[in-house]
């Protein structure tokens, strides 16, 4: 066989089980849930009544991240399902509002979950809110259904196009003659409901049901249930699921951080083809996590945020002690030129390093000069040369590979 790159990674030795990696993502949903069959009942107990023919009240689920309310309300949504069987008048459909988060999405994405002629179904963009609202009315009608909506993240939904979506899910009963219509919804804001309109919160808020966090112990339960379908046996070295349940716990009890943990931490043994997974790869799997969310949060900033930051990187790499802001916004004038963007004043760029410095990714401490006035003392927060390397995969930062800076004093 003809050798390439993969050739040698092939032979390597397998931790997980064939085709079983995908059980320890957050994605998989398990046939029993443990230490959550108390919320599920609780969800079963109200959307009973759909099974039956009859509408339920509208549910709002909160919690923080990874506590299981996605989980949850799709292990529901499935057991609805093989309750219903093949003569099933209940339709359950979920939808992620992080994904979906316009109105016109929503309702065009739940009218085109009952069309199967492509040329029926509502188009992607074109039409009024009242006229695909109207093209959902008439589709739903056809079915003679309770339909139960989930919509996960719904204060992304809220925060960014409004509650018009809501109203109108929340209202479309009146106007339907045959069909149901039931919303679930899912958040980790506690407070988003306070941005409703009060005609909406009063339709929305028929059950509420809190998610706590797991503690320790669950999650070694969760970590265990999992790790015995996805690992081979024998290969987890006994501290390993502790550690990810300790680790996970400090994080709000999150379910997701844990099974992450463990994931990464296997493939890790797996790269390194180690025989058993062990605390030091638990330990590297943390650090990479970390590393993978500070690389996102710079991946994603504004260009000017950008620029200030690779100033900062630029400093600190030429070695400069005790960089402020006047030195930071030195350096932005010059890459300004540089790149031939008009600068923005010295007042915008203090504003821009107090929010890398609400980020975490710097840290940016006021020293007072006493009737020298007061300045800014700013230290990376982030590894320097991964930093550096995010900011590079920039377009916009491609003439600034050989940048060196020009040597600057500063009066004291």
């Amino acid at each position: 066989m003809e050798t390439n790159v993969f050739t040698q990674h092939m032979d390597r030795r397998q931790i997980f089980k064939k085709n079983n990696r995908e059980i320890l993502r957050p994605s998989y949903i398990p046939d029993v849930l443990p230490h959550r069959q108390e919320e599920i009942n609780s969800l079963a107990s109200v959307l009973v009544t759909a099974l039956k023919g009859e509408r339920p009240s509208n549910i709002l689920i909160f919690g923080k991240t990874g506590t299981g309310k996605t989980a949850c309300v799709k292990f529901i949504g499935n057991e609805i399902k093989k309750a219903g069987g093949e003569e099933a008048t209940v339709t359950f459909i979920y939808m992620n509002c992080e994904v979906v988060d316009t109105s016109y999405g929503v309702l065009q994405n739940i009218g085109n979950q009952f069309v199967k002629d492509f040329d029926q179904r509502i188009p992607f963009t074109g039409l009024s809110i009242m006229q695909v609202y109207n093209m959902l009315r008439d589709k739903l009608d056809e079915q003679n259904h309770v339909i139960i909506i989930a919509l996960d993240e719904i204060d992304k939904l809220v925060y960014k196009s409004g509650d018009d979506v809501l109203y109108h899910l929340s209202k479309i009963n009146d106007d339907l003659k045959k069909a149901r219509v039931s919303v679930i919804g899912i958040s980790n804001d506690l407070l988003f409901t306070e941005m409703l309109d009060p005609r909406v919160r009063s339709r929305m808020e028929g059950e509420k049901m809190v998610f706590p966090p797991y503690n320790a112990d669950q999650l070694k339960d969760i970590l265990r249930q999992r790790s015995s379908l996805a690992f081979d046996e024998g290969v987890l070295e006994e501290a390993v699921i502790p550690l990810c349940a300790a680790l996970a716990a400090q994080e709000h009890g999150d379910a997701r951080r844990a099974l992450d943990l463990l994931r990464i931490a296997g493939e890790i043994a797996e790269r390194e083809n180690s025989e058993k997974v062990q605390e030091l790869h638990v330990l590297k799997a943390k650090n990479k996590m970390e590393l993978d969310t500070v690389s996102e949060a710079i991946r994603t900033l504004p260009t000017q945020s950008k620029m200030v930051l690779m100033c900062i990187v630029t400093n600190v790499e030429r070695g400069t002690e005790k960089l402020t802001t006047g030195d930071v916004y030195e350096t932005y004038k010059e890459m300004s030129r540089i790149l031939g963007m008009g600068p923005l004043t010295q007042r915008r760029i203090t504003d821009l390093i107090s929010e890398l410095d609400m980020m975490g990714i710097i840290h940016a401490r006021v020293r007072s000069f006493g009737r020298g006035g007061r300045t800014k003392e700013i230290d990376l927060s982030v590894p320097l040369a991964e930093t550096k390397k995010v900011l590079e995969e920039d377009d916009v930062f491609v003439s600034l590979k050989h940048y060196k800076q020009r040597n600057q004093t500063t009066l004291m």
